[in-house]
């Protein structure tokens, strides 16, 4: 990944920054511009609160170039709060069971080294389970 790439995702990547559309309040994610639902211009910035379900998830074995080191890990289909679905690694679940419907919360984490020791790190939203205050 090229570095201008990398920092021209940080909001979306760190802070879950989607758009919303201003003409029917459909929440987008990721960002596209253009709403999925009506077609209309949407370029107004919405913060996600990070917090959602898991809809669906599976375990990875065999991972794709650039994750090996990961192997096995979790990724889902987490239904964010606000309506948008989206695919993220499981992280933290140690002995926990994983369930249909288990709340989750987006953290921030190294997703993965992008070249030699000296490369950059890519680091991204994962979900754990939600910690109870």
């Amino acid at each position: 990944m090229d570095i201008p790439r990398h920092w021209r995702l940080n909001k979306q990547r760190y802070a879950l920054t989607g758009e919303v559309c201003p003409h029917c309040q459909a929440k987008i994610f990721p960002p596209r511009d253009v709403c999925p639902e009506c077609g209309g211009e949407a370029k107004t910035e919405f913060g996600f609160s990070g917090k959602g379900e898991i809809y669906s998830y599976t375990n990875i074995y065999n991972a794709p170039e650039g994750y090996e080191e990961n192997i096995p890990y979790t990724v889902a289909l987490v239904k964010l709060e606000e309506g948008p679905m989206i695919t993220a690694q499981l992280t933290d679940l140690g002995d926990q069971p994983l369930e249909i419907g288990m709340p989750v919360e987006m953290i921030t984490r190294k997703i993965r080294s992008d070249g030699d020791e000296r490369g950059l790190l890519i680091y991204g939203y994962k979900f754990r389970p939600l910690v109870s205050a």
